[in-house]
């Protein structure tokens, strides 16, 4: 639910910090006070597109944010943990407005593509009336609703594993079928490429050891001599060798020690060099005697080095990835070899996953029609309470013609506003103030299953007055029982049935002109109600009958 909003600069808001509650909250001012600023900064959070003039004039910049609980939105919560920005249960939803038209979004601190802030808005906050954030426009939601109302979550997720499986297995099976049209080309292929890379028989690592042999080999007259030299030089050179050299400067040092012991340190290094010199001279002497020239040898890995670089470049891989080649080639063949087998099972697997799918999905169809009779019922009468007599809803369910993880079914809501008239697409009713109330009285039916927190009617009551206004007031009160409803309204008998009650009100200095939004208590409600009754004169009568809606309304909760 909505806990918290927050503008600073937008339109004609100065600077506004309001708490919300729970359950029906209407929203009463003066014609032209700013009510729908309200919802064009929450529209802002829900992804709509900035626009330069909404900052304040004389500011440079717009901030909008609201605070949002989703611990029991266990959807919500599964979004942001996707998107890494999870918050603990809490939901932060921020936009900054620049006056040069520059706009910025942050979820819970973080910055966020619009499409990422519509996403969630659309699962945190439904709008009713002529307005793009009214998620029973949409064909996903309404399918969700319904099957929702039916509770089909078992019989959905039974559908959607099936399709998967379904899926999966014809995509194998029309790959098998397109290798089975050249099976024995590519068989007569594979078992040459096969016997060819089994026959090398490579082994891991092989081709770099082979490299490093060859390069040593190659080279194994040169390395022997210059091994020669340097052990030569190091070691073996009778009267000029580097280690008689240190040993006779070591000894010279050893004398003076008698008189000077602070040369100690220079003793021991020498001595330690003379040690890693006798310990080289043994490493290289080691190396000479192993490095035999070995043409044979040579022309052996030279050989098998060619063969391997071949089949390589043969393939377009590297050497190490021959050996990953000559299993998945011999996978390949060994299916290949077994394809009739193979297609028959895999045939009979999706014959029966396709008939197993439509079973369910004609289950699901059925369940659906069900159903929806049901609902074009109910929800068919409370339009005609709400001030639509001769209103008519229906769900039209037809056939796909692609089957898909939710059925086979198109789900379209339509409605018939006035008797005789032919139904059309919800999305299409004329009115706004139809379409919310057309809203309202499905909302009211479905609302136990309703996945959105928040909703908000926006002129419900148009159009309206008299005792069809107060059953708009009652309903929209029991809906906010179940869910935390927000309604703009200009009827007393809307107002009065709320739970909490703000006031918009516009205000001028003369300079600056500024809208306000405060939450009346109830005597402040009175008065409010009395206003919305009596215009510009107010009556005790009139107050008398602001007090006794508003007791009335208490009574019936």
């Amino acid at each position: 639910m909505l806990n918290h909003i927050r503008i600073r600069n937008f339109a004609i808001i100065d600077h506004l910090d309001l708490d919300f509650k729970n359950k029906l909250t209407t929203l009463t001012g003066e014609t032209g006070a700013g009510k729908s600023i309200l919802l064009g900064a929450l529209g802002l959070l829900l992804g709509d597109r900035a626009d330069s003039d909404s900052v304040r004039a004389g500011s440079s910049k717009a901030e909008i944010s609201a605070e949002f609980d989703i611990s029991e939105l266990p959807e919500v919560n599964a979004w942001l943990l996707s998107k890494e920005l999870d918050a603990d249960g809490d939901c932060l939803l921020r936009r900054r407005l620049s006056s040069d038209g520059r706009s910025r979004a942050f979820i819970n601190g973080s910055p966020a593509p619009l499409q990422d802030m519509r996403q969630l808005g659309e699962m945190l906050v439904d709008i009713h009336g002529q307005h793009e954030h009214q998620s029973l426009m949409k064909a996903d939601m309404q399918r969700q609703l319904l099957d929702d109302y039916a509770q089909h979550e078992k019989l959905l997720t039974d559908v959607k594993e099936v399709f998967i499986d379904w899926n999966s297995k014809k995509e194998k099976l029309i790959t098998l079928q397109t290798a089975c049209k050249d099976k024995n080309d590519r068989l007569d292929l594979l078992r040459y490429q096969v016997t060819e890379l089994e026959e090398l028989s490579l082994l891991p690592g092989e081709a770099d050891k082979l490299q490093s042999e060859h390069q040593t080999l190659a080279n194994a007259d040169q390395l022997s001599d210059n091994t020669a030299s340097t052990l030569n030089s190091l070691y073996d050179a009778d009267d000029t060798s580097i280690h008689l050299q240190l040993s006779q400067q070591a000894k010279k040092i050893e004398d003076m020690l008698s008189t000077d012991k602070t040369l100690t340190p220079a003793f021991e290094m020498l001595s330690e060099a003379m040690v890693q010199i006798e310990e080289t001279a043994s490493l290289l002497r080691d190396y000479k005697d192993n490095l035999n020239s070995n043409p044979e040898r040579f022309d052996e890995v030279e050989t098998r080095l060619g063969i391997i670089h071949d089949l390589s470049r043969k393939h377009h891989i590297e050497p190490d990835q021959l050996i990953d080649l000559t299993e998945s080639l011999s996978l390949e063949l060994n299916e290949l070899d077994n394809a009739d087998e193979n297609l028959s099972k895999l045939e009979s697997e999706v014959n029966k996953l396709d008939k197993k799918y439509k079973t369910l999905a004609k289950k699901l169809t059925e369940s659906r029609t069900k159903t929806s009779i049901e609902l074009n019922k109910q929800i068919s009468t409370s339009m005609q309470t709400l001030g639509m007599s001769g209103g008519q809803f229906k769900i039209q369910i037809t056939t796909k013609e692609k089957a898909s993880a939710n059925g086979l079914d198109s789900i379209e809501y339509t409605v018939s506003t006035n008797t005789g008239q032919p139904f059309k697409a919800l999305a299409k009713t004329a009115s706004g103030g139809e379409l919310a109330r057309i809203s309202l009285a499905i909302q009211m039916i479905t609302a136990q299953q309703g996945r959105i927190p928040t909703l908000i009617f926006d002129e419900v009551d148009s159009g309206v007055g008299g005792g069809i206004a107060e059953i708009v007031g009652k309903h929209l009160r029991v809906l906010g029982e179940n869910r935390q409803v927000f309604c703009i309204t200009h009827l007393p008998q809307v107002a009065s049935q709320a739970h909490h009650h703000m006031q918009v009100y516009k205000h001028s200095d003369g300079k600056e002109t500024r809208t306000e939004i405060i939450p009346l208590e109830m005597e402040q409600r009175v008065d409010e109600i009395s206003r919305m009754l009596g215009g510009l004169e107010i009556t005790q009568q009139t107050i008398d009958h602001a007090k006794d809606m508003l007791n009335r309304s208490q009574l019936n909760s």
